[in-house]
């Protein structure tokens, strides 16, 4: 009796869990499944429908995961394919782009709210748009909060600085334009701050440095001004990223820890604190695109960790050293387009394999057509001291004569209007007359966009040799008059021809067949849009030269594209055992395939016009002697399409094409990383039905290379088989942007170093 007694009691112990267990699953699954609804049921969480098993043992997927503790959810991660391709929001649901007018973000807060132990948060890409709801500071665990790449805008909301718990905080890539928070120093944990690629306006606040919790500062691509304060307090600030702001004082000093400064693009002035020497942890710095003057400090060159040094695009004068140091580590230095003279240090002249460095622009004295002359430098550093006192007495008078002649015709337009002299105030009115296109054969928006171009497509120019016009008699001499042995290559497009400049340099010379003979004008204006095209993964275009020297309207007869020489054979010849090239291992191909998708991304998104159809395949992607991609025979469809002449509003626009048609022969370049080029030999319709064995692994020891197969991990090599499945989709609307096509690429290199770090530490530890 006793012990039927016993085993009662233990049944209702155990009825009384299992009963309150089952009651808290059931209440955080239904704030789950409410919140797919508010995300109106996006795919990645297809696995969540008629699922009546334990949420908290789903198979952490790319795009989604949970983790639980104690029957809660403590971690929830979901990762759409809503990416931000717009340049301005609004503030109203945008079809295929946001979720749709039915959302409410208050209601979906709410639902968030529910689950009230989450520590993790991420939603990135889902579409979210509306301003952030205060309500969101109810979730008073949170201690990591990513909601990048939404449409989010107004302002971060004051209440989220009750969230005392937070230590990472990434909010990039929406549109929030209100001013810039300064009661971040209330969040005492916070280690990462993320806001870049939004609107955020107003001054860097001073409270900033009171966050001596602060690892990472990112707030690059905003509308921040005024001073930069000092920020020596955050002594364990790692990295330091303002790039392409406003910002307009002169550099503070900064902590003695940063590894990354990247300052770029912003309108500091003066001089480089003496101090930037001594961060003797720094490893990559970037101050290029600003108005900085002065000398340039030698101990930044020899720190012992610092490899990356661009100071590009200031007005820095002055020589260096001739003794000076250069770091062990330094493998990149840009100091071009400054005022800088004399010799160049031996440890900056040499030629090495391990080190890249650019100074054309300057009036150094070497033995370079990039270089001014000595006077040219010494003139404009004279001229920028020389403001006189006679000089702001003129200026003054100047500013005050022009408000004097802005009061007068005020006063008479007043005049104008108290005698109501309508007729008068009618030919004030009439709107200026529009001057239509003159030039034959150039659509008017091509005109327009030559004037937007050179303003936008400024990434990666910094250091690139100036673009000039080369005489036929060079190219001629560079190339042994086209002699037979110079010949590189014939494409579809014209042949290409190594040749050597009087200089010593090497240059590649295309011959081009343009089968429209534009005028020279026209051509003209479509060469420099090209010449804009500046990018460190696009081989760099150095020039032209038009043969026959006709006048300026007549047709052209025969045209030569000079780019700088890349010596290393494309990425074709890589992936070959048959080639006498070094075969590339797993990583370097990513490596290889980042390069190239961030190249493209940037013709995408980065120039205007943007350039689609980039005759994309392995063969045009070329090595340089470090293994880093170049992207060649890219705008082609600037010069190679024919052009219409306007007809009323109809305008044929010459520069777009399918944006999706890269996407797709990206695809294949991806699916020829994957299986090399002997099997992708064998034709587009035999790979699109091999795609299906890359589900078993069976079938990838089948059709995947095996240098691929013995150097990749399954899960990165997973994220690049599902990224190029949807590449080569054959509903073109289906395919992946180039920003999430890098993503996953980027995403896969992550996975496979980690990979490598744990295999090289298994190795080494003791058995």
């Amino acid at each position: 009796m006793g012990f039927f007694k016993i085993f009662v009691i233990v049944l209702v112990i155990c009825a009384f869990f299992i009963a309150n267990t089952y009651q808290l699953q059931s209440y955080e699954i239904q704030a789950l499944l409410q919140l797919r609804k508010h995300l109106e049921y996006p795919v990645q969480l297809d696995v969540w429908e008629n699922y009546d098993g334990d949420f908290c043992s789903f198979t952490s997927t790319l795009h989604m995961s949970i983790t639980c503790q104690d029957n809660s959810v403590t971690e929830l991660k979901i990762k759409g394919d809503k990416l931000v391709k717009l340049n301005e929001f609004h503030g109203f649901a945008i079809p295929n782009q946001t979720l749709s007018e039915g959302f409410s973000i208050d209601s979906f807060v709410t639902t968030l709210t529910r689950l009230s132990s989450l520590k993790v948060l991420t939603l990135v890409s889902l579409g979210i748009w509306g301003p952030l709801p205060d309500k969101i500071h109810r979730l008073a665990s949170l201690e990591l909060l990513d909601m990048s790449s939404n449409f989010l805008f107004g302002s971060v909301p004051f209440q989220m600085s009750r969230l005392i718990k937070l230590h990472t905080l990434t909010l990039d890539a929406n549109f929030f334009n209100e001013t810039f928070p300064d009661w971040f120093d209330s969040l005492h944990n916070l280690t990462i701050l993320s806001l870049k690629n939004n609107r955020l306006k107003g001054q860097f606040p001073s409270s900033m440095s009171k966050i001596t919790t602060l690892t990472d500062i990112v707030l690059s691509h905003n509308v921040l001004s005024g001073k930069l304060p000092d920020l020596t307090a955050l002594s364990k600030l790692l990295l330091l990223d303002l790039r392409e702001n406003h910002l307009d004082s002169e550099l503070p000093p900064l902590p003695k820890g940063l590894t990354t400064v990247l300052l770029s693009s912003n309108v500091f002035t003066g001089e480089i604190p003496v101090e930037f020497g001594t961060i003797n942890q720094l490893q990559h710095l970037d101050l290029s695109n600003n108005s900085l003057s002065g000398m340039l400090p030698a101990g930044l060159f020899s720190l012992s960790r610092i490899s990356y040094l661009n100071l590009a695009s200031n007005v820095l004068s002055g020589s260096l050293p001739s003794h000076l140091n250069c770091g062990g580590e330094l493998g990149f230095v840009d100091i071009s387009d400054n005022r800088l003279v004399g010799g160049l240090p031996s440890c900056l002249n040499t030629i090495s394999d391990k080190r890249i460095v650019k100074v054309d622009g300057n009036c150094l004295s070497l033995d370079s057509q990039y270089q001014h002359s000595e006077g040219y430098c010494k003139q404009a550093n004279s001229d920028k001291k020389q403001i006189t006192g006679k000089q702001i007495a003129l200026l003054a008078g100047v500013i005050g004569g022009i408000v004097i002649v802005v009061v007068f015709l005020l006063v008479v337009l007043l005049i104008f209007r108290r005698k109501r002299h309508a007729r008068n105030m009618v030919d004030k009115h009439i709107p200026p007359k529009v001057v239509q296109n003159t030039q034959p054969g150039v659509p008017s928006e091509l005109l327009a966009n030559a004037r937007v171009i050179s303003q936008v497509a400024n990434t990666g120019s910094q250091g690139a040799p100036s673009y000039r016009v080369f005489s036929m008699e060079e190219l001629l001499e560079a190339t042994e008059n086209f002699d037979q042995s110079a010949l590189l290559g014939e494409g579809s497009v014209g042949k290409i021809y190594k040749g050597r400049l009087e200089n010593g340099a090497y240059i590649a010379v295309r011959s081009l067949n343009v089968y429209k003979r534009y005028s020279n004008r026209n051509l003209k204006l479509r060469l420099d849009l090209l010449s804009k095209f500046r990018h460190p993964h696009l081989v760099s275009l150095l020039g032209h030269c038009i043969d026959g020297g006709a006048p300026d309207d007549s047709a052209v007869p025969r045209i030569f594209l000079i780019y700088e020489y890349i010596s290393n054979g494309n990425f074709r010849a890589h992936l070959s055992e048959n080639s006498s090239r070094k075969i590339l291992m797993w990583s370097d191909r990513l490596s290889v395939l980042i390069g190239v998708a961030k190249a493209v991304h940037f013709l995408h998104t980065g120039v205007i016009p943007s350039s689609f159809s980039n005759r994309l395949k392995t063969s045009n992607i070329l090595l340089d002697e470090h293994n880093m991609a170049k992207l060649s025979d890219f705008g082609m469809s600037i010069l190679m399409e024919e052009s219409e002449k306007a007809k009323g509003d109809d305008v044929t626009s010459w520069h777009m094409t399918k944006k999706e048609d890269d996407v797709y022969n990206f695809g294949f370049i991806l699916l020829e990383s994957l299986v090399g080029p002997s099997v992708s030999g064998k034709g587009e319709a035999f790979l699109m039905n091999e795609m299906a064995s890359f589900g078993s692994q069976d079938g990838r020891r089948r059709i995947v290379d095996p240098i691929v197969l013995a150097t990749s991990s399954n899960e990165s090599l997973s994220i690049v088989i599902s990224i190029t499945n949807k590449c080569i989709s054959t509903e073109s609307s289906t395919r992946p942007s180039f920003e999430d096509v890098l993503w996953n690429l980027q995403y896969a290199a992550q996975v496979q170093a980690t990979a490598n770090a744990d295999q090289k530490s298994g190795a080494t530890s003791p058995s």
